[in-house]
């Protein structure tokens, strides 16, 4: 293939329907070519019995590209193998995948394709996971540092002090039965230069990282600490910063202390120094962030590259405190990365455990035999203080996470609990009719406080009381529909006036960032009277500061209206009531994580409409992406025997 050749010239053994992109094509013919073989249709082509070096090489490395787009880090080639020989006659696996020994060796061969810890555009380790250059950097750094952190030596600490700050801080609740694990992840984090805490809602991991933070300033006596906050989006900072304000007050600390705990979160991006159009950050390994706490809150959303620049970016005597809820969707870019961390946690080394039970005066179980040090830097919280044993959301959620779909389905359809609620939900055309009223019901009382000019503020506050969720993005039953006959609803029930583009309450969401207008892709705005004009209209954004700005219409980026939201889009919201729709058919998307990061956006009142063999499989699937990471932070830190090199 030359290089004025178009896609139409692709063979057929690299366009399965579906299968590839433009971009992974691109990039295997690019694979070939370097290698020093013939890109051409003929060479790609099947030969004899199976495929030749250069189309073995193709195909990986389509596969490979692909699977970073798909979320995955690399691309198992023995995996694909075995599908290959289950399910030949399938209609989305490849049959021309050459038996496994001769894939292997093909690919290996290859010029373009090195071992870890060798600088080739691919990477093949032992277990036939095959990288992109770039993602087993990211990966083979990040498991590195954090194996490091885990495992440093930690720092002398007062003892008494901390156990005297541990008992005010923590009194025993009169509902807690077992471990009160937020008081044991305190003291972790107080010991170590590592600590990750996961747990569901309602679990207190906000309220934890303030007081450890309180625990952390009396452990530094005169010395004040450099501590932030951050989170992966805006929206997630704000709910971070709200938490840390309005519970600071109630610590009860000198002031001195209580002025060292920062009442201000930021993304990611913003705090290590976001460029323009560039993967680079200001702050790196050379230059690293100057600090010595950081609190990372909705750990599940960041993606591998963005973890690992930013553990890089930290100095290394720092503290990092990792939170998160490891049974949520994963980010939206590749990498499962608090999943992976979390994988191997069951309990403390005998060593960690006798002293943190000494410590906190806990009565810590016994863990099974982990030789990782990461073993002693993890705190799964269990106990939900906002979903008690009557709790329909709390049960729901528990037989959503373990995968019994038959519970599942028996807690929504069987109504025991008044606060979640099934419809059967088949049809397409039923669509508008069955959701008209709970969306008119859920969306009325902001629209009429934007009506009654109640505030900016105040209407931010109703607006995020509910909110329609759907899996998808396209089709009947995705938001772009849903937003329609959302917004229908409300115009026949007299509460918008859609005939017009801008109306009094319209809701958006940028879709494309403008770094000049500080507009990023999440960021939702509500469409207001201009104050100073009140027959123009003004789309107002309530920064994570607290902050309002507005802008004209016209202004504005790339949007959509979003009375309806996917669930990814969701993450790091909460709102009273969710009304979440699901498709009348299976789909690759619904797994039981997005099922449960749908339901636990809620904290009141969840309802679901969907079809019940469609839901029973989502909650049977589960979601696993291809990856290294849970092997080197849990099984073998070394792969292959490599050698890391200088970074680039």
């Amino acid at each position: 293939m030359t290089e004025n050749s178009t896609m139409n010239d692709t063979p057929l053994m690299l366009r399965q329907p579906g299968l590839l992109t433009d971009l992974d094509l691109h990039f295997a013919r690019l694979m070939v070519r370097l290698a020093g073989g013939d890109p051409s249709e003929h060479s790609l082509l099947p030969q004899g019995e199976g495929l030749g070096a250069s189309a073995s090489l193709a195909l990986a490395a389509a596969l490979a590209s692909h699977a970073t787009g798909q979320g995955d880090i690399c691309v198992n080639l023995r995996q694909w193998a075995r599908r290959a020989q289950w399910s030949a006659k399938a209609a989305e696996t490849p049959t021309f995948i050459p038996p496994l020994g001769q894939w292997l060796n093909a690919v290996r061969a290859s010029p373009v394709v090195g071992r870890p810890g060798q600088r080739q555009p691919l990477v093949l380790d032992r277990r036939g996971r095959l990288y992109l250059y770039r993602y087993w950097e990211y990966e083979r750094r990040l498991a590195d540092d954090l194996l490091q952190r885990a495992g440093a030596a930690p720092e002398a600490v007062d003892a008494a002090q901390l156990q005297a700050d541990l008992k005010r801080l923590y009194p025993r609740h009169p509902q807690l039965i077992g471990p009160d694990w937020q008081k044991v992840a305190a003291a972790v984090a107080a010991l170590k230069r590592l600590c990750v805490i996961s747990g569901g809602p309602g679990t207190g991991k906000t309220s934890t990282v303030l007081r450890i933070l309180a625990l952390l300033t009396g452990q530094a006596g005169a010395r004040p600490l450099r501590i932030a906050l951050a989170a992966p989006t805006g929206k997630a900072a704000a709910r971070l910063q709200e938490a840390i304000r309005a519970a600071k007050p109630a610590l009860g600390l000198e002031p001195e202390r209580l002025a060292q705990i920062p009442e201000e979160a930021s993304t990611l991006h913003r705090l290590l120094g976001s460029r323009p159009h560039s993967v680079y950050f200001r702050h790196d390994r050379d230059n690293p962030l100057p600090l010595d706490v950081l609190v990372v809150d909705e750990v599940s959303m960041v993606g591998l590259a963005l973890m690992a620049k930013t553990v890089a970016a930290l100095p290394p005597t720092a503290r990092l405190i990792l939170l998160g809820d490891k049974d949520q969707l994963a980010s939206v870019e590749a990498g499962a990365v608090l999943g992976e961390i979390c994988a191997g946690a069951g309990g403390f080394s005998p060593e960690f455990r006798a002293q943190l039970a000494a410590l906190t005066g806990e009565a810590l179980p016994r863990g099974r035999a982990v030789t990782s040090p990461l073993a002693d830097a993890i705190v799964l919280l269990k106990h939900s203080y906002r979903f008690g044993a009557s709790s329909g959301i709390g049960a729901l959620a528990q037989a959503v996470n373990r995968g019994k779909a038959a519970d599942a389905l028996a807690l929504l359809e069987g109504a025991p609990h008044a606060d979640i609620a099934w419809r059967t939900l088949a049809d397409p055309a039923e669509l508008a009719e069955q959701i008209a009223e709970p969306v008119a019901a859920g969306f009325a009382p902001y629209l009429l406080a934007a009506r009654e000019n109640a505030g900016p503020v105040a209407v931010f506050e109703r607006f995020n009381q509910f909110r329609v969720l759907s899996a998808l993005r396209n089709g009947p039953f995705g938001v772009e529909a849903l937003n329609r006959l959302c917004e229908e609803a409300l115009h026949r029930r007299g509460l918008v006036n859609a005939r017009h583009d801008w109306y009094c309450g319209r809701p958006v969401m940028i879709v494309h960032n403008d770094y000049n207008l500080r507009l990023f892709n999440g960021d939702i705005g509500i469409t207001l009277p201009d104050p100073e004009d009140a027959t123009r209209m003004k789309v107002f954004f309530l920064g994570s500061d607290g902050a309002l700005r507005s802008f004209a219409p016209a202004r504005l980026p790339e949007h959509e209206t979003v009375y309806a939201m996917t669930v990814h889009k969701s993450q790091g919201s909460e709102f009273d009531h969710v009304l979440v729709v699901t498709p009348n058919a299976a789909s690759p998307v619904l797994s039981r994580e997005l099922l449960y990061t749908a339901l636990t956006r809620a904290k009141q009142q969840a309802s679901f409409y969907g079809v019940p063999e469609v839901f029973a499989g989502a909650v049977e699937r589960r979601l696993r992406r291809s990856s290294g990471l849970r092997d080197r932070l849990w099984v073998e830190p070394r792969l292959d025997g490599e050698r890391p090199q200088p970074s680039p």
